[in-house]
């Protein structure tokens, strides 16, 4: 599977980047860095009585990816980042000091969209799942991540993001 990952990598690097696409995913990658994007559309939100509900579910969301993904996943996996392993494959951002896997870019970014989907307008949802999915990519464009970290994010931040909506829809019931 390293292998595989590796080489779906090096395909990305030889075929997809070009000067225009580093920009644009330089900058998408960068939306995801420390949550930032997130945590701010979480806190315009939190301001308005008819979108509080998703902000709420939002911050718990991006809380619970941060402990799942960063505090727990990668001190327990310790993945070694692609750039240091995948001969001839660059970076074109920053290294992380953190481990690989999962990828919390991605995670934070689809657990903070799938649990704000289910609480604003159709056209709202579509809107943050493709930006989310933009952010997850961008993490492969600009190699900092394996295929199978993006995975193990998307994988995480849906099942964080639909486990606060079930929970916040028990509360509500309550």
């Amino acid at each position: 599977m390293i292998y595989i990952d590796g080489q779906i990598l090096l395909f990305i690097q030889e075929h997809l980047r070009n000067p225009v696409c580093d920009l644009f995913f330089k900058c998408i990658t960068h939306l995801g860095d420390a949550g930032i994007f997130w945590i701010l559309l979480t806190v315009v939100l939190l301001c308005f009585r008819q979108t509080r509900r998703a902000g709420i579910y939002s911050a718990c969301a991006l809380i619970g990816s941060l402990v799942v993904n960063n505090l727990i996943l990668k001190n327990l996996v310790g993945r070694i980042r692609p750039y240091e392993v995948v001969e001839g494959l660059q970076c074109i951002v920053a290294p992380a000091l953190d481990a690989s896997f999962p990828s919390g870019h991605t995670g934070a970014s689809f657990a903070s969209a799938v649990s704000i989907s289910r609480e604003l307008p159709g056209k709202f949802a579509v809107f943050f799942i493709v930006l989310a999915s933009l952010i997850a990519f961008s993490r492969l464009y600009v190699g900092i991540h394996y295929p199978t970290d993006v995975l193990g994010g998307l994988v995480t931040g849906i099942g964080i993001g639909l486990l606060v909506n079930v929970i916040g829809a028990r509360c509500e019931q309550q």
